[in-house]
């Protein structure tokens, strides 16, 4: 990543970050509400259950909620991922630049500390706009299981819910404060996944061919594969942090069944106590399926340069020096 650089210019880092979030989430939204209406769910009377798999997810919202409803929110994340993903990855860039040595080189720890940092830093964006995101997706649920939809393609009533009236209604019962639900899981989720996704994706990236345009940047697929492999295996390791986050961000009790937390204790004791350990990996196979391309294309993306093309300035060059 930046470690090799030998200057920082952090606004065509923002707006490549910027970019890439909005193609990667454009790619993988309707996998990511899967996800979330998977973890959200909770076992039915007589054992039943909404959902059965990621597939049988995916047909059944798509049958009665059509390709519309498959990106049910994805406004609120396209609008706010821009920034989410510019401090994301300009954050780690900045970070790892400013914890090298006077050799110009990173070491593990010091790389496992700007993962953390930029962990720290990037819930503040990512906090409020996956409480409103959540909120969006999961209302297909809610209808579904109040009866209003019909699962064969006939007419749905879902309830229309738009993420404005989601803040109005927030910040008018609990204030700024109350967009920020869930914050203390947000960090217990992305502060190590930072810590394990960016020190590993520069580790697979620092592998790889090449460009031959003396940038010292990987080829675009080689970029692809390593936010790829890096991707999976970090949300694999954070997915019960995940699930108790979901669980958490849920404003109101929305559904029969459905229960609201005050943190991340007291979700863990229930979860276990109720459901078994097995269901921290709820929606886990899904989230893997969604993290991993999503990183793959905005690592691919991030190192095309098209903001430093559209600003007209050069792109950060490095040097042969290898962290």
């Amino acid at each position: 990543m930046a470690e090799n650089q030998t200057k920082f210019t952090l606004l065509p880092k923002i707006l490549n970050g910027g970019i890439a979030g909005i193609v990667g989430v454009a790619c993988t939204f309707p996998l990511d509400l899967v996800k979330t209406r998977l973890q959200k769910q909770t076992v039915g009377p007589g054992g039943r259950k909404l959902y059965n798999s990621i597939f049988d997810a995916f047909s059944k919202i798509y049958v009665s909620e059509g390709l519309r409803g498959m990106y049910r929110g994805a406004g609120v994340l396209i609008l706010l991922v821009t920034p989410e993903k510019a401090v994301k990855l300009a954050a780690n860039d900045y970070f790892r630049f400013h914890l090298k040595d006077e050799n110009n080189k990173i070491s593990g720890f010091r790389q496992g500390l700007a993962g953390a940092l930029t962990g720290v830093v990037h819930v503040f964006v990512t906090t409020p706009m996956e409480l409103l995101k959540i909120q969006l997706q999961d209302a297909g649920r809610v209808a579904a299981i109040e009866g209003k939809i019909d699962s064969t393609g006939g007419k749905s009533m879902i309830p229309k819910i738009s993420a404005t009236k989601i803040t109005t209604d927030i910040i008018k019962n609990k204030g700024i404060r109350g967009l920020y639900k869930g914050l203390v899981a947000t960090w217990a989720r992305d502060i190590p996944f930072c810590m394990v996704y960016f020190p590993l994706f520069a580790k697979i990236d620092s592998l790889g061919p090449r460009k031959a345009n003396e940038s010292g940047d990987a080829k675009f697929y080689w970029s692809f594969l390593g936010g790829l492999a890096a991707g999976a295996t970090s949300a694999f390791i954070m997915t019960p942090f995940d699930v108790m986050k979901t669980r958490i961000q849920s404003v109101t009790k929305s559904a029969q069944g459905d229960k609201t937390y005050s943190g991340v204790w007291d979700a863990f004791r229930d979860i276990l106590k109720n459901e078994g350990i097995t269901a921290f990996f709820k929606g886990g196979a899904c989230r893997i399926i969604v993290i991993a391309p999503l990183y793959a294309i905005v690592q691919g993306v991030y190192f095309m340069g098209v903001a430093e093309k559209l600003l007209g300035i050069e792109k950060d060059s490095k040097i042969t020096k290898k962290s």
